[in-house]
């Protein structure tokens, strides 16, 4: 059974309660949640905000193919409290937001989904929790493991 790594994002409400929540919620409607990371406090990315986030990464054994995972996410979003999707690069406060970042190794680029992430290699907020749950798990274009990508992307950050 495929696995896919998924983001989780909060920086309204309880965060912590709502990263829990999200999880409770993958693993009732989308498969065995295999491992869960720790919680990461990060500043926001992409915005201006008074609200720091908790991040957060999990790795779900799932028999959903790609886009009826993405809807899942999105109705586990919508379940959670959050009522609109960053769009255009506008990004803003949000209670819950859940990211696939990579798939079983897939590679699938289209409308509504791209996997890999296109911008998790640069994301230390992304990648700090993945590579806690997943840091020998290589990414299919770059062909480095997630260890290796926060490796370069820490390095960047200095």
């Amino acid at each position: 059974m495929p696995v896919a790594y998924l983001a989780l994002g909060s920086n309204l409400g309880d965060r912590a309660d709502n990263l829990r929540r999200a999880a409770d919620e993958i693993r009732r409607t989308m498969g065995e949640v295999t491992s869960l990371s720790s919680f990461y406090e990060t500043a926001p990315w992409g915005f201006r905000s008074d609200n720091a986030f908790l991040n957060a990464a999990l790795a779900v054994r799932t028999d959903l193919p790609p886009m009826e995972l993405l809807a899942r996410t999105q109705e586990a979003e919508r379940l959670l409290g959050r009522t609109s999707k960053s769009a255009g690069g506008v990004y803003a406060d949000r209670p819950i937001d859940i990211d696939i970042l990579l798939y079983d190794g897939l590679v699938l680029r289209t409308p509504a989904l791209t996997i890999p992430h296109p911008a998790m290699a640069g994301r230390l907020f992304v990648l700090r929790p993945l590579a806690e749950i997943a840091p020998g798990v290589v990414h299919p274009l770059l062909g480095i493991t997630v260890g290796e990508m926060l490796r370069r992307a820490e390095e960047n950050a200095v």
